[in-house]
């Protein structure tokens, strides 16, 4: 079987979690105009990429897939506790909580996932998405650095979906950006594999500090 039916299934926005229902604090950043326009905007998405995911999301994540495919299964689980114990605000814990119910759902039913991974998995009251985004790798055979490369552009993919609803972009603008942001998004990629474990760390106030004001936001498309 072609290995990208996997990949693409992975990435796919049709992935039944309900990524697309967060902004991760960009409708906030929005709202009081600090993004305004496609050159603000590729600002914020750049320094999410560089600042944050690079330095700290991503290498998490890709230790909860390399775990996964090793079946080390006390290492994952360390994983996870850092995972849940990194989660700063009301929002981001909440829509890591509940993609990893649905990731859960949906692992429950399919065929593909083996009983260790099943066992583990059944043994978390509340697992998150990077636990659960690792388990589906493992189950459709993505390696670790797909499935990190896959995780990326789901995320890049619902920042740009978030923009052309809150600003007046269109898609030929979206299309612009992801351009001019895939090189970024390669290199969040090598940044995460090349970091080793004594400087995997962010300090992202800026985007906590977001996401706290959007949980407080009147009006507003996307949940908190």
């Amino acid at each position: 079987m072609n290995p990208a039916w996997a990949l693409l299934r992975l990435a796919s926005p049709q992935l039944p979690i309900g990524g697309y229902s967060y902004s991760q604090g960009l409708e906030m950043a929005v709202d009081n105009g600090r993004v305004h326009d496609p050159d603000s905007a590729r600002q914020w998405i750049s320094d999410q990429l560089l600042l944050n995911l690079a330095r700290f999301e991503a290498p998490l994540l890709l230790a909860h897939c390399e775990a996964a495919a090793a079946d080390n299964w006390d290492e994952l689980l360390q994983r996870c506790e850092e995972h849940r114990a990194s989660r700063e605000t009301r929002e981001l814990h909440q829509e890591s909580r509940q993609m990893g119910y649905s990731l859960q759902q949906l692992l429950n039913g399919l065929p593909e996932l083996d009983p260790p991974a099943r066992a583990f998995l059944a043994q978390r009251p509340e697992p998150h998405l990077a636990l659960g985004w690792a388990l589906a790798a493992r189950a459709w055979q993505i390696s670790p650095q797909d499935a990190l490369a896959a995780w990326l552009w789901s995320w890049l993919e619902n920042q740009l979906a978030v923009l052309m609803k809150t600003l007046p972009l269109g898609q030929q603008a979206a299309q612009r950006l992801t351009s001019q942001l895939l090189p970024l998004l390669q290199e969040a990629q090598q940044h995460a594999t090349r970091i080793t474990p004594e400087h995997v760390g962010s300090a992202a106030f800026g985007l906590s500090l977001a996401c706290m004001a959007h949980e407080r936001q009147y009006s507003r498309l996307f949940r908190s």
